[in-house]
């Protein structure tokens, strides 16, 4: 075994994390699901949802057979609700072309709506010790310091080195271990801000602390100038304490998450009400803004007490009034659940 695997792992046998709920039992849908859940998102954040995520739905054919309100409402808070939508598919798939299971052939399973390169070999060496590599965020991030490569790890490049670089250091034995092992090592000791290299196996031959480059690699995404959108919107609520919720669209953000109708202007926003429902008065609650990857958006509330609705809303599939207690088992965006929550006191 070359030296850096076997550093690597020395370090891992000792420090590493042995205790995930993924990895007990290792197999292939737990791995994938966590490493979906991964992207973007933070351990100990994800662990949460991981547990209620495999109790309510704890194989791959359970999650193909679950409603999309259902797979949503698990996912709700974690963000990015594409992955969600597009594990339900790549499980759909599954039952539809391999029998049920995950394929075990690089090719197949990277053809998977969500799996990618990285995504596709972390599932093969960890569940199955099939020897691939993998790209993460945290093995972009120990690579690029290891090995002194300067530019953003985003460009294609850039990426390519460190492809060659992740194929090279794993090792033909202990896959799974490995590829914890250097993911560990990203999140834990070389991370992104004050990088731990006293404790870092590799950090003898390591190029960024030969060089005092920690703080300058990885290099810095090109900066863009983020846009900032604006959004009133709808909160309806009958005399019963209901509110009004619309299922998005298949298209943009949020698609096919339940949320409050939304308008682009006060002026709008009346119009859509009175579409909806029979109102007499509006107040208007403080905005606040949610960001996103690529841009921010300022959300102004608008309260519309006692709304009565009118008759016929009943037949639109893709509106419903909902009390506190429904709003659990839906899919609805993190800020619109916290709009909720502090507008009632007490919804899930």
């Amino acid at each position: 075994m070359k030296p850096f695997a076997a550093a690597l792992l020395a370090w891992f046998d000792r420090h590493g994390r042995h205790d995930l709920p993924w990895q007990h039992p290792r197999d292939a849908y737990r791995v994938w699901l966590s490493e979906i859940m991964l992207q973007q998102t933070q351990v100990a954040t994800v662990v949460g949802y991981f547990e209620r995520f495999v109790a309510a739905l704890p194989s791959l054919r359970a999650l193909a057979a679950a409603a999309e309100d259902q797979v949503l409402a698990l996912w709700s808070g974690l963000g990015y609700y594409r992955r969600a939508r597009f594990l339900h598919r790549a499980a759909q798939l599954c039952v539809e072309r391999h029998g049920g299971e995950l394929p075990r052939d690089f090719d197949a399973l990277a053809a998977l709506p969500g799996i990618g390169r990285s995504t596709a070999g972390a599932i093969l060496a960890q569940a199955h010790g099939l020897r691939f590599p993998i790209l993460d965020g945290n093995v972009k991030r120990v690579l690029t310091r290891y090995h002194g490569i300067h530019g953003y790890p985003g460009e294609s490049a850039v990426e390519k080195q460190l492809w060659q670089h992740a194929d090279a250091h794993t090792p033909a034995t202990r896959v799974a271990d490995y590829t914890q092992a250097i993911m560990d090592l990203g999140a834990t000791v070389c991370t992104r801000t004050r990088p731990r290299c006293e404790d870092c196996p590799l950090s003898g031959g390591c190029i960024a602390r030969r060089d005092g480059l920690t703080a300058a690699l990885p290099g810095a995404k090109p900066a863009k100038t983020i846009p900032v959108r604006e959004t009133v919107m709808l909160v309806l609520r009958d005399a019963r304490g209901r509110v009004l919720l619309e299922r998005r669209g298949p298209q943009g953000v949020w698609s096919g998450l339940w949320s409050l109708p939304e308008a682009g202007d006060h002026d709008a926003a009346w119009r859509r009400a009175r579409q909806h429902a029979h109102i007499d008065d509006a107040q208007s609650l403080a905005s606040f803004v949610h960001v996103f990857s690529h841009y921010k958006l300022r959300i102004e509330p608008l309260l519309f007490d006692g709304a009565t609705a009118p008759r016929g809303i009943a037949d639109n599939p893709d509106l419903r009034w909902c009390g506190a207690g429904e709003l659990a088992a839906l899919g609805l965006p993190a800020p619109v659940r916290k709009l909720l929550q502090q507008l009632e006191g007490s919804i899930a």
